[in-house]
């Protein structure tokens, strides 16, 4: 079984991506890494190349800005990366800039491209997610994170990345999938306050034009404290990641009891957390 990992990135130190964190975490059960380079206002290409390992691939590539509508560009830099796998790669192991796979979920994840590597009907594999908020010791448990994606794909059918990158699809179809215990960890909402500022500001030039971000964009250091609800992470984070949150320089700090929802966000919250049911979410592909 061969197994190819991909990603897109661009201007990674700019905005304090974990990107490197991000490959290594999977590279050990890669057989080839494939990384779409965009041309960055930053060492973001020196810093890819840093990573000493003979998988990575790396494919220099610009970023088309006539494309930011509903963020597009970062489905066609997915699909560049994607497009430079090698043929005969059973799975492709997608993972963005600022999500961590976690050592202890290797084997199980393995297991199941090995188990469904022949199973024609499963197109993909399902992860579940942890946000994590404000700094390292909080994740999001409201109902505005989304809950699962699909992060493994079955090589050789023409499957692309889906709208903003967040998810695939073959043609229209949503894909067929099984859905793993593992969690992708998610570290894009941890970063100083000033930083996560201007990485929203430059995060909303993908998706608007430019009145609308003159307009809209963050004028002030990100403010933290006005999330709907948190809730301690009571686990170990992946080692890959241990040194960058040695280095965390800002205090954040929250009380996860108190929460700021209107009547019918409580009910609906109280009601997943009760049966695990999320009404009315969103799924960009078919569970088998």
């Amino acid at each position: 079984m061969k197994i190819s990992g991909f990603t897109f990135i661009r201007n990674a130190i700019l905005y304090d991506y974990p990107v490197v964190e991000s490959i290594m975490s999977i590279l050990p059960i890669c057989d080839e890494f494939v990384v779409a380079v965009g041309e960055s206002d930053d060492a973001t290409l020196e810093l890819i190349r840093g990573i000493d390992s003979s998988k990575i691939k790396i494919v220099e590539t610009r970023w088309d800005m006539s494309l930011r509508d509903g963020g597009r560009v970062l489905a066609m830099e997915t699909d560049k990366a994607l497009a430079h796998i090698s043929s005969d790669s059973d799975w492709c192991f997608y993972i963005q800039g600022d999500e961590v796979v976690h050592e202890k979920y290797l084997d199980t994840i393995q297991k199941a491209m090995l188990k469904y590597k022949s199973d024609s009907e499963v197109q993909g594999l399902l992860f579940k997610y942890l946000h994590f908020y404000g700094s390292y010791d909080f994740v999001g448990d409201s109902r505005k994170w989304y809950r699962r994606e699909i992060r493994i794909i079955r090589n050789g059918l023409g499957i692309k990345s889906y709208k903003d990158a967040q998810g695939f699809r073959l043609g229209q179809q949503k894909l067929k999938v099984k859905l793993i215990d593992t969690y992708i960890y998610h570290y894009g909402w941890v970063k100083p306050p000033e930083l996560q500022s201007a990485k929203i500001n430059n995060f909303m030039k993908l998706w608007h034009s430019d009145s609308y971000v003159k307009k809209h964009q963050p004028k002030n250091q990100f403010d933290y404290s006005t999330v709907d609800s948190l809730a301690r992470f009571q686990s170990e984070h992946p080692q890959v990641m241990k040194n960058r949150i040695s280095r965390k320089n800002w205090s954040f700090d929250f009380d996860p009891t108190k929460k700021k929802f209107g009547l019918v966000s409580y009910l609906l919250y109280k009601l997943e957390h009760i049966t695990g049911y999320r009404a009315g979410e969103y799924k960009n592909y078919i569970r088998i």
